[in-house]
């Protein structure tokens, strides 16, 4: 099986401010990720400036990023919304690429990043770009993952993310358009990294939910479980990434049970909190 590894180019960086063509930062989140730092930052030589923003990483990170020439910023997460919309701002062009670190720039989207780039005249000043997602070195194509386009390149001053934990929403009052070429985003090592975000994401989305004040019954929970299931599977075509296809409609499904049975956990801890206090 071909390595999507293969797909990065290297390209020579440019000199800065190079007349008619506005300057672009990069902006990468990352947290322990030695392992993958390197490719994303040479995915993107090209850049005026590549800025990591690193999350109490407890490996190599910071140190590789740094020597690799990027500009190194250290943040604990709180809030996703919230750390992304920090992490923008302290970029020091207008023009943003948002990458996360297990994500690559293929060689077509940087060249059609720096064409739009060139053209004072850009049509938009927000831009969705196609994600190709890889489950460990496998390309997955259906089932709703592919084309899968992101907010990631925009002007900074009319576009942030919802400060919310999980899912947070774009928003922006600029209309936005869609590049062609896609970005690489190499978005689970194995099953066991799958399972850890699964954990990790469930819980967060169930906070979110108390927080929100949301109303979910049993009912609801069991009918967005199968609906995520058949979606998946069937109306996205999952049926044709084979038993990958079938393993990941079945997660989208569990997505929404997990995060109703953790939901139900936490209504349940907040009142037996409450009835405590009133004793006392």
């Amino acid at each position: 099986m071909t390595n999507p590894s293969a797909d990065i180019c290297h390209p020579e960086s440019h000199p800065q401010g190079l007349p008619g063509k506005a300057s672009l930062s990069v902006v990468i989140l990352a947290k322990n990720e030695e392992s993958r730092i390197r490719d994303c930052l040479q995915s993107v030589q090209w850049a005026d400036e590549r800025l990591v923003v690193d999350d109490e990483s407890q490996d190599n990170t910071v140190a590789l990023a740094r020597s690799l020439g990027a500009r190194v910023l250290e943040r604990k997460m709180d809030i996703e919304g919230r750390h992304r919309n920090w992490a923008y701002a302290q970029a020091s062009h207008e023009w943003v690429l948002s990458l996360d670190a297990d994500e690559r720039v293929s060689p077509e989207l940087a060249q059609e990043i720096q064409d739009l780039l060139a053209n004072p005249a850009a049509a938009f000043e927000t831009y969705a770009i196609p994600r190709r997602n890889y489950f460990k070195d496998r390309w997955i194509r259906y089932g709703g993952w592919y084309p899968s386009a992101q907010m990631k390149l925009f002007k900074k001053s009319v576009f942030r993310w919802e400060e919310t934990t999980v899912h947070p929403r774009a928003i922006s009052d600029r209309p936005w358009g869609t590049l062609t070429s896609d970005l690489i985003h190499f978005s689970y090592r194995d099953r066991d990294d799958f399972l850890v975000k699964l954990q990790r994401h469930t819980t967060l989305e169930a906070q979110k939910w108390v927080a929100d004040g949301r109303r979910m019954s049993l009912a609801k929970a069991l009918w967005r479980t199968v609906d995520r299931f058949v979606r998946s599977y069937i109306l996205k075509q999952g049926y044709r990434d084979g038993r990958l296809g079938f393993f990941l409609a079945r997660m989208a499904g569990t997505y929404q049970w997990l995060s109703y049975r953790k939901f139900i956990q936490l209504k349940r801890d907040a009142l037996t909190i409450t009835s405590d206090t009133d004793v006392q």
